[in-house]
């Protein structure tokens, strides 16, 4: 007859050691699988961002640069300022308001946000972002960040490439975006009509 006591043996030594190798190969499967989740996770959100970022570039961009060269009075001389010069900014002129705020265009384009050029610069941070200076602002203001290219071309009314900032009908439009980690990026072109150059 076998006693009670004999009966609680307990584990050895080694069921223990194979318990805690089939443990471990779990808890390695299991974090492997929460670190691809993690990793995966954390690239589609650099991506939206970085799809955020040329959305809104494009965006603020396109509604001012549709505005390029309004003249609602017509009496506005100063339009030549207009700078095409450069393919990686573009400077243009508006007449949308007078001296004050809220009050009507006034015939030139000195008053706040009626010049604006739109080019890339880098921050203090050391990250790449497109900017916006304006009449009312001395510095760039950022609008996207992670932009690591940007292009204008000039094209007249026939769709060719064009130098003469009075034959601009339409601007041409390429930004290259990269996600934070500078691992993704994405371009994106667009062809904006300069609805007021030319009347």
């Amino acid at each position: 007859m076998i006693s009670k006591q004999d009966n609680k043996n307990g584990f050895t030594l080694i069921e223990l050691l194979v318990a805690m190798a089939i443990s471990g190969i779990v808890m390695a499967g299991i974090y492997s699988v929460y670190y691809s989740q993690q990793k995966s996770y954390m690239a589609q959100e650099q991506l939206a961002v970085m799809q955020q970022n040329i959305r809104a570039a494009m965006f603020f961009m396109g509604r001012e640069i549709r505005m390029a060269g309004c003249d609602p009075s017509g009496q506005a001389i100063d339009f030549a300022d207009w700078d095409i010069s450069s393919s990686s900014s573009f400077k243009f002129t508006l007449d949308i308001r007078g001296n004050t705020a809220g009050s009507l265009p006034d015939g030139d384009t000195k008053d706040s946000n009626e010049e604006i050029t739109y080019s890339l610069y880098t921050a203090t941070d050391g990250v790449q972002k497109l900017g916006r200076k304006s009449s009312s602002t001395a510095n760039n203001q950022p609008v996207a960040e992670n932009i690591t290219s940007l292009n204008f071309t000039y094209l007249n009314a026939n769709n060719n490439v064009t130098t003469n900032a009075s034959a601009v009908r339409s601007v041409e439009i390429t930004l290259v975006a990269a996600t934070e980690d500078n691992v993704r990026s994405r371009s994106f072109t667009t062809n904006i009509k300069c609805r007021n150059m030319g009347l």
